[in-house]
């Protein structure tokens, strides 16, 4: 199996890890779609509220994640509260989720770079979804994909020096948004402050859960924190708040800097409001950068989250071992980071329709994950009293309620008839078969578990 993981990453890495991977890329592809739906007050309003009932399931995850500091985030908490069945689900889907931003990203870097270096495609390949894939378009991302593969197994420090260095680029570029808008925005575009009422508020509501995922990957890596476990929790919280912070400043920057007749032919709508601010191109193109190390910083971050979920998995003999290697030298799980590389690799021959497809089924994913954490949160908290927590959430059944129902809410917003139901065949598809993985895998380790178990008493 290898060493153990090393103790390198400090706290601001952390703090990094997080919010890199909260960023991402969604505040300049979607921030025209939020204002145009909500309007500027009606965005403002979905994300603080949205914000907060986001702190509710991180709260869950802050406490747990300092009384169990181990890889595995919300694998390890749940089988300590419901054992090895639910605990495969709440890990298993959870997976689905990175894996799905894992190969968006993968998809999205080539997109973005054509929006700088507009060029003509070559080598035609096929079309899927309806969409002709090029293999000089589906190599950059599949290089993309090489390079970060590459450096997480090189160690979790020169990634963690990666991400710090990306995501200060990320809120450099967005804190110059801000400036213009302060200096040079038009607050008569801030009208109308609401757009189609409750109903666009809660329209730009259902994307924010999917915005913010990425604070769970703080829990995935705590065996490797080189901080008292309380601090574990305390920066959980404060990268979900400064997350927030950040998303509200680029709806006021995006809202100041555009009009709503630009709004509605924006394709990227917060480099648009930047290069209004700022009078040049120029500036647009660095907005674009900053969002291409949001791209990265997402990317990595779910590698290293989803590396240590299968790490954890292959450790309790729930999917095969060999994912549970930890190289001696660099003190990493690289087999799971190759097979994570892999499927990066392999996404953007795929197409972007297709990707789509796979990020909106994998929220439902993330959404489970969240709803069975923080079950086993509230479970913990009357089976394990005296269980030392040292980061305690105070009101602790208020807040796990309303973890538990907040979930539930989310999870019915993929239902049929929902707002952002998930599409038929194709989405449901995609979730179906990767629950049927789930179950062959689960099904087969048991049996494998089971004859071990049987072989070892016969020898005896």
């Amino acid at each position: 199996m290898g060493g153990n993981f090393s103790k390198s990453m400090s706290k601001i890495d952390v703090l990094f890890l997080a919010m890199g991977a909260m960023l991402g890329w969604g505040w300049v592809v979607l921030s025209g779609e939020w204002i145009s739906k909500a309007g500027f007050l009606g965005s403002v309003i979905a994300f603080l509220i949205g914000g907060l009932l986001v702190i509710f399931i991180g709260l869950t995850y802050a406490e747990l994640a300092s009384a169990i500091p181990k890889a595995g985030g919300g694998l390890v908490f749940v089988l300590r509260a419901y054992g090895k069945k639910t605990s495969f689900i709440a890990a298993w889907a959870v997976l689905f989720g990175y894996v799905s931003v894992i190969t968006f990203e993968a998809v999205a870097l080539p997109t973005v770079v054509d929006y700088i270096f507009p060029v003509e495609h070559k080598v035609y390949l096929w079309t899927l979804g309806g969409w002709d894939v090029y293999l000089t378009w589906a190599l950059i991302g599949s290089i993309g994909a090489i390079l970060l593969t590459a450096l997480n197994y090189l160690g979790i420090k020169p990634a963690a020096i990666f991400q710090s260095v990306f995501t200060v680029a990320i809120v450099a570029v967005g804190l110059l948004l801000v400036f213009g808008a302060f200096n040079n925005g038009n607050t008569a575009n801030l009208q109308p402050l609401f757009v189609d009422g409750i109903v666009g508020t809660i329209s730009v509501l259902v994307m924010i859960p999917f915005l913010f995922v990425g604070f769970d990957v703080i829990p995935q890596v705590a065996s490797e924190i080189k901080a008292p476990p309380k601090i574990i929790g305390r920066i959980l919280i404060i990268s979900i708040i400064t997350s927030v912070i950040f998303y509200l400043l680029v709806v006021f920057g995006v809202s100041t800097g555009l009009t709503k007749e630009q709004m509605a032919v924006s394709q990227l709508a917060t480099a648009d409001a930047m290069v209004n601010l700022f009078g040049s191109q120029w500036f647009g193109t660095l907005l674009v950068l900053g969002g291409v190390a949001g791209i990265v910083t997402s990317w990595n971050a779910f590698i290293i989250g989803g590396s240590r979920i299968l790490y954890a998995m292959a450790i309790r003999n729930m999917i095969p071992q060999w994912f549970g290697f930890i190289h001696p030298k660099h003190k990493t799980p690289t087999n799971a980071i190759l097979f994570l590389g892999l499927l990066a690799f392999v996404a953007p021959f795929l197409g972007r329709p297709a990707l789509v497809w796979i990020v909106d089924a994998g929220g439902v994913g993330i959404v489970v994950g969240y709803l069975i954490v923080s079950l086993a949160f509230l479970r913990l908290r009357k089976t394990e009293p005296n269980l030392e927590r040292p980061y305690k959430v105070k009101n602790w059944k208020t807040v796990g309620t309303l973890a538990v129902i907040l979930s539930i809410v989310f999870v019915i917003f993929y239902l049929p008839g929902m707002p952002s139901a998930l599409v038929w065949p194709m989405e449901w598809i995609i979730l179906g078969s990767w629950c049927l993985i789930g179950f062959f895998l689960y099904i087969t380790r048991t049996r494998e578990s089971r004859n071990e178990v049987q072989k070892n008493a016969e020898n005896f």
